[in-house]
């Protein structure tokens, strides 16, 4: 029973958790090579090969976080980005329209947004799904016989079976969550990243025999532990903010005062500023990139937000930054905190009580700024690499970045609640001596 992995799987609850979400990852896997009906795998294969030898980035980038289901043209092609995309439309008309919140906020209001945010989802998938008809439309017209059938047969189907694809996935995301580890949604992603990793090790290593440099290979893997290192250090950073609590009377029974303290994370928003921003970014990339062939000013705009350039990288700064702040807003609110530690007594020691919103607003606008930049630095690192020592998009694009957050955070925000369900059955911790701490995601 020392052994911690022997725990996981001596505890009934916890291994039909862990055996559920392997389960559900491996659908998801298997959904991701299985093509949509009326495609030519061998000619797909022979043509997405072709293009892999001139380079073409924004295929690598929509592989990244479909697993490679973009390319295999998949039923899950699409991935989860248009349920994520919906979301954050979801978040912010809550924000714009009064009417909507007052909706969220009565009884049963959640699910009334949950429906709506799932009737948006199918949306948007049926408008990305019609991209990808074009775009397979103009591999048919450069001369590759793509299709077992005809063009308007293949699109019903198509818009259908990949729109079905990620509303199944939106399904086991949630599946997950509930019944799993971890949060759905981000295992899914994670498992998509991961299962890139053995052909992007694969091309890293063919191009070391094709003439790069082994010395900048190891430079730049020592570079990447450092960043995984710095990624873990700042994601379990956190700002204490003291908070005392007067005696109080509950019955006959008289309490004494308590000292705590609201623990601020230098990251409140976790991986969610960088999934966010990369979600609204896919979205007009993919609708520019796959039916631009066909429209002039939408393959302007392909070119112009190439993942690799200046433009792009600029607003998936901007992007991050701005998510940091809105969903930390939205996660940690400071009037209803401080709300809640005037209706407890309680008191944060050298401020008014009617000044408690405008201090935490303070201290959360000081430390969500920086990690919002950090995030930022992060993020823009596969650009930087790739430029520098020429490294394949896809072992770059894995290896740091976005994908380099993903991984990390949703790794500790699994282990947190694994953590949680040993310790709830005294079993020992993870880590030697249990202190990892949960995130938000």
């Amino acid at each position: 029973m020392a052994n911690p992995l022997v725990g996981i799987f001596r505890v009934k609850e916890l291994r039909e958790r862990v055996l559920f979400t392997a389960l559900m990852l491996v659908v998801f896997r298997v959904g991701a090579v299985l093509p949509i009906p009326g495609i030519n795998v061998r000619e797909l294969s022979a043509y997405f090969l072709s293009q892999a030898n001139s380079g073409n980035p924004i295929v690598d980038y929509l592989d990244l976080f479909a697993g490679g289901a973009f390319s295999n043209f998949s039923v899950f092609m699409l991935g989860i980005m248009p349920y994520i995309s919906m979301s954050i439309i979801m978040q912010l008309f809550l924000i714009v329209f009064p009417g909507l919140k007052k909706i969220s906020q009565e009884e049963g209001g959640r699910k009334k947004i949950q429906s709506y945010q799932r009737i948006g989802t199918v949306v948007v998938c049926i408008i990305q799904a019609f991209a990808v008809t074009q775009y397979a439309r103009s591999i048919v017209l450069s001369g590759v016989n793509l299709l077992n059938m005809g063009m308007i047969p293949f699109s019903i189907i198509a818009i259908m079976t990949v729109t079905t694809g990620t509303m199944f996935l939106m399904w086991i995301g949630e599946q997950i969550t509930r019944r799993g580890i971890g949060n759905g949604i981000s295992l899914l992603i994670f498992a998509g990243i991961v299962a890139r990793l053995p052909q992007a090790v694969y091309e890293l290593g063919d191009r070391v025999r094709n003439g790069l440099n082994p010395v900048f290979v190891i430079v730049v893997f020592v570079v990447f532990l450092a960043v995984i290192a710095l990624v873990v250090f700042e994601q379990q950073g956190q700002r204490k903010i003291q908070v005392n609590y007067a005696k109080r009377v509950v019955g006959r029974r008289m309490y004494g005062a308590q000292n705590t303290y609201i623990p601020f994370k230098i990251n409140p928003s976790g991986v969610i500023p960088v999934i966010f921003a990369s979600s609204i970014l896919t979205f007009p990339l993919q609708i520019a990139s796959t039916i631009g062939t066909n429209v002039a000013w939408l393959n302007t705009v392909s070119q112009v937000l190439n993942p690799r350039g200046y433009l792009y990288n600029i607003l998936y700064v901007l992007f991050i930054i701005f998510f940091a702040y809105f969903y930390t807003q939205v996660s940690l609110n400071p009037i209803e905190i401080a709300k809640q530690i005037r209706e407890n007594g309680g008191s944060i020691p050298g401020i008014r009580t009617e000044r408690i919103e405008e201090y935490l607003t303070k201290i959360l606008n000081r430390i969500v700024l920086p990690g919002s930049l950090y995030l930022a630095l992060i993020a823009v690192i596969p650009t930087v690499i790739q430029g520098v020592f020429n490294f394949p998009s896809s072992i770059s694009y894995l290896m740091g970045g976005t994908s380099l957050l993903i991984l990390v955070g949703v790794d500790l925000d699994t282990m947190s609640q694994v953590e949680g369900l040993l310790k709830m059955h005294h079993h020992e911790g993870l880590t030697k001596r249990g202190r990892l701490k949960g995130r938000n995601l």
